[in-house]
């Protein structure tokens, strides 16, 4: 029995052996070719994808950081009694532009004016009989691929100062087009700091002496920093805090008033702009040359229209505090103000960003 299975064992260790000498014979055989490199991952890969519904998320994302808070907090500042009603030419209106010069350093915004200053001086010539002297405020962020094109975003800084010892705030007109625009710089400066700058140069303008004819916009245009002619449009701002009695009813709107009147280009980017990430009602109800209120005639984009720059005067209407006294902040509907604000900032994107500039519409 011992035996028997010495041998069977000594058999299956024969066997085995066998096989590992064919198994290792096998392998003098050409070895297969490596295998290629893995395919490196593509650039895109490493950018935000589109949204489902068409939004890109960088846009998303800028447009979210224009806040109803951050604009109440604002305003409350700069429509404050210390303002002193912001008139033109008065020590109040220069507490304004040192007020604006501040939030624009703090941002670390450059000024726009001449040698990088922030203040476009006005001299007291240019306002005929009156003697005063005023200033515009500038501040810019330069395009990463088109600098030398530049669409203006403005909003008057003035208001019309005090009366028989009552300061008259200006809080809608034109505290919110104001602090509108400077947090609109300030969503573009974030973008810029993380990369995502604007392809166009952006000229933030807050125009002095709308109250008295559109004197400071007037100057601007008759001695612009940046050619009118590389100017690709005007957004301009002025009063969009507020409720227009006829629209109580249905308040997610703002008047759109010369979008289409020289650029047809211009006004269907406003209007895919609006659709794509706000859908207000874009209420062009004063839009037209023949509006009894003239209106598109009465704020500062007409400066450039004058000029052939394309323009939109973003707008809530006329209300009972329209230049009184109880123009004040804590009228202000913020939520529907910062929906503006952030209509206003993604039609700016579109701009700045799109591969054509608005052309002006033949005819």
């Amino acid at each position: 029995m011992i035996r028997n299975t010495i041998l069977i064992a000594s058999f299956a260790i024969a066997a085995i052996t066998s096989c590992t000498s064919a198994k290792t014979s096998s392998t003098d055989a050409p070895p297969a070719p490596p295998a290629p490199p893995a395919a490196p991952i593509s650039p895109v890969d490493d950018e935000p994808r589109m949204m489902a519904d068409g939004k890109d998320p960088l846009v998303v994302k800028y447009m979210n950081t224009i806040t109803a808070a951050e604009l109440k907090e604002q305003l409350y500042e700069y429509a404050s009694d210390e303002m002193e009603g912001r008139m033109t030419g008065t020590a109040g209106q220069r507490k304004a532009v040192e007020y604006l010069k501040g939030k624009y350093q703090v941002m670390n915004v450059p000024g726009g004016a001449q040698n990088g200053e922030y203040f476009q001086n006005i001299p007291k010539e240019f306002f005929g009989k009156k003697d005063i002297t005023s200033e515009n405020v500038l501040a810019f962020i330069e395009g990463s691929e088109k600098p030398e094109e530049v669409l203006v975003i403005s909003a008057h800084l003035d208001h019309i100062g005090t009366r028989n010892g009552e300061v008259f705030n200006g809080a809608d007109d034109d505290g919110s087009g104001t602090i509108a625009l400077v947090e609109i710089a300030e969503a573009f400066k974030q973008a810029k700091n993380e990369g995502n700058g604007p392809k166009r140069s952006i000229l933030f303008l807050h125009v002095t002496a709308e109250e008295i004819g559109l004197q400071g916009s007037k100057y601007y245009a008759e001695n612009p920093v940046y050619p009118l002619a590389n100017t690709i449009a005007d957004l301009n701002i002025d009063m969009i805090g507020r409720i227009d009695p006829e629209r109580e009813a249905k308040t997610n709107y703002v008047y759109l008033i010369g979008s289409d009147m020289l650029s047809q280009d211009l006004h269907d980017m406003s209007e895919k702009a609006n659709k794509t990430y706000v859908n207000m009602d874009l209420d062009y109800t004063y839009n037209g040359k023949d509006d009894p209120n003239r209106f598109y005639y009465r704020s500062d984009h007409y400066s450039f229209a004058e000029k052939n720059v394309p323009v939109i005067f973003y707008f809530n209407g006329t209300h009972a505090d329209y230049h009184k006294a109880s123009d004040t902040p804590d009228k202000i509907e913020y939520d529907l103000y910062a929906q503006r604000a952030q209509l206003i900032f993604v039609t700016a994107w579109e701009l700045a960003n799109s591969d054509n500039r608005p052309m002006l519409t033949e005819g």
